[in-house]
């Protein structure tokens, strides 16, 4: 329903491209104004230009407690307290375990399971206040059952469903559903990068390495953002109030 999410204020990580500027679009067509957090300036903006009426940017390394208590105070002084923080931004690096770096454990730490923790940190205090709030994870399928390769990035993903589902019985009786979003594996950038790489080392066509990775959903074929994004705006409305803890697979029948 048009307009459902009207007056609220969305904070969504990772929004310059892929889920997360899907979901940025989905939000503003529903009414909320809408704070987009990236690294880069350039892109935020260019999405900025895309969207209808006020909304604003701010820019953060999401595993940087500094930048994001910078970047959440910007918000809140631009648009007022989050009543709704989407926490999609991510990174996916992959390597057998036996090759498995700490440098890369850190990262995939820092970026997707810390990053969340952070951000979460920063909003809950205004939610509180406001006895509401609707704070969705994009964790992944990795998080819910593993894939061989990714063990940081899985390990990661999983330690996201964990935070969410202890966070929502905390918040329960306070007015705040904390959920996950679980995507296979969709069309973004990070899918882009996996499938050049599987070209790169094996020498197989993109067409084969992308009907490989299709494979694993049960409808043989690549989830879209904007199906990513339409849970995501569910789950922010009033009509999802008794959903909390919850980590909803996007992904074809991947995970039952």
């Amino acid at each position: 329903m048009a307009g459902a999410l009207q007056g609220r204020h969305a904070l969504v990580t990772g929004a310059a491209r892929g889920i997360g500027a899907a979901i940025a679009r989905m939000l503003v067509a529903e009414g909320a104004s809408v704070t987009l957090l990236g690294r880069s300036r350039e892109p935020l903006q260019a999405l900025l230009a895309q969207l209808p009426g006020p909304h604003g940017a701010v820019t953060a390394d999401v595993s940087d407690a500094a930048q994001v208590e910078a970047a959440f105070a910007a918000a809140l002084a631009q648009r007022g307290p989050v009543s709704i923080l989407v926490n999609n931004a991510g990174q996916a690096g992959s390597a057998p375990f036996g090759r498995t770096s700490l440098a890369l454990w850190n990262r995939m730490l820092a970026v997707n399971l810390t990053g969340t923790f952070l951000c979460t940190q920063a909003t809950l205090p205004g939610m509180l206040a406001a006895g509401s709030g609707r704070i969705v994870n994009i964790a992944s399928t990795a998080g819910q059952r593993g894939y061989a390769y990714v063990c940081a990035y899985a390990a990661a993903k999983h330690g996201v469903l964990g935070l969410t589902r202890s966070l929502a019985l905390e918040m329960a009786k306070k007015g705040i559903t904390v959920n996950a979003v679980c995507p296979g594996y969709t069309e973004t950038d990070i899918l882009r990068d996996s499938i050049a790489n599987v070209v790169a080392k094996t020498g197989r066509s993109e067409a084969a390495a992308r009907a490989e990775f299709a494979a694993a959903n049960p409808q043989q074929r690549i989830v879209q953002p904007e199906e990513v994004a339409d849970a995501v705006r569910w789950l922010c409305g009033d009509a999802a109030a008794a959903v909390t803890g919850q980590a909803i697979s996007v992904s074809g029948g991947e995970v039952m």
